[in-house]
């Protein structure tokens, strides 16, 4: 069977990963400008306010979306950056730690605690770095971890999952290589030919792809990143169709017309050749994960449940292509974190576009 360039039900080979991120309370500061003269918050879309988050990628300390209030708050450390967010229509919010505090923690994580079965990232909504362990955490590896975190006082809170941060790599309708079934990501374009991407773990697992298990080649990989980061890119061999699209399981597809950042609060979905189609919330950005394998930076966590067979499969929000998933924890019955790989930065690295 030929595979067109089709919505290759995002397939992903799910790099489990990580465990559940608890949002704890944080300490705020009270803004002290006349609230009959504080401009108010505007109402936004999910799709108004990850535009309006980009313009607050520095200055601040996160930013995430109120989909109740319909709303972005910006956290900011002092009155001028509050005004400057309220001017350009957020919610300014006063919190104890800079981004650059929480930076530092991270940094102090990586150096002193990069064990295999963490994982960490900073949550906007509590101003803090939060630290997973999975099950496989223990004795002196969970003492080290558990020493580290404490010692970045409040600016970090430990966390446990009874899932396991793993590659799920696994079989199904999906794309597939002689070791290894993945989900294909999105269809892309480069240098006028047309490509996919899925994870990079499955591109250092499989060379020569198909989509059925045993049958014909219809793409090869030709460049992966893992770890670091996760992505691969594959061109098509075949003189098949293409289209931009993401298979939702139900007869029906999602046209994908563009790339996006990610915003924490963020509605999503993603679409993957095991379980097919999930949703959930972006809980924190940058997030890093410890496989055995290495670390991958970068990432987007997310309460989006995966299961094997996941990996490389698409994350995305109506037209706008967001990440690959790269792994996480726990599966689709009790629930569980993925992440994901940013697709912009895999797009720029590999000079592609969505097509």
């Amino acid at each position: 069977m030929e595979l067109k360039h089709r919505r290759i039900p995002q397939r992903r080979a799910v790099l489990a990963g990580a465990g559940a991120l608890a949002l704890a309370a944080t300490a705020t500061l009270t803004l002290t400008a006349n609230a009959a003269t504080t401009p108010q918050a505007a109402k936004l879309s999910p799709a108004a306010a990850t535009t309006l988050a980009s313009q607050f990628k520095t200055g601040t300390a996160g930013s995430y979306y109120d989909a109740q209030a319909k709303k972005l708050v910006v956290n900011v450390v002092d009155e001028s950056a509050a005004q400057a967010v309220q001017a350009k229509g957020a919610e300014a919010r006063l919190v104890k730690h800079s981004m650059a505090q929480l930076d530092s923690a991270r940094q102090t994580l990586k150096s002193k605690a990069t064990i295999p079965g963490t994982s960490w990232g900073v949550d906007p909504r509590s101003n803090k770095v939060v630290v997973t362990a999975d099950r496989t955490v223990k004795g002196a590896a969970l003492a080290k971890l558990t020493k580290v975190t404490e010692g970045l006082g409040d600016r970090a809170e430990l966390r446990r999952t009874k899932g396991e941060i793993k590659p799920l790599i696994a079989g199904g309708d999906a794309i597939w290589g002689s070791s290894a079934r993945c989900s294909l990501g999105f269809n892309v374009v480069k240098d006028g030919q047309p490509y996919f991407l899925t994870a990079g773990h499955c591109g250092n697992a499989v060379q020569s792809w198909s989509d059925q298990q045993g049958g014909q080649e219809v793409a090869t990989t030709e460049d992966s990143k893992f770890p670091g980061d996760d992505y691969s890119i594959s061109k098509y061999t075949g003189d098949t169709e293409h289209p931009s699209e993401v298979d939702l399981y139900n007869g029906s597809t999602q046209k994908i017309t563009k790339a996006a950042d990610a915003t924490v609060g963020e509605k999503v979905q993603r679409s993957g050749s095991t379980t097919q189609v999930h949703d959930g919330t972006v809980k924190a950005l940058n997030a890093t994960v410890n496989y055995q394998e290495g670390s991958v930076e970068g990432l987007i966590q997310t309460d989006v449940c995966a299961e094997p067979g996941d990996s490389g499969g698409a994350l995305f929000d109506g037209e706008s292509a967001l990440g690959l998933t790269s792994g996480g924890s726990g599966d689709c019955s009790s629930g569980g974190e993925t992440y994901f790989q940013p697709v912009p930065e895999a797009l720029e690295a590999e000079g592609a576009q969505i097509g």
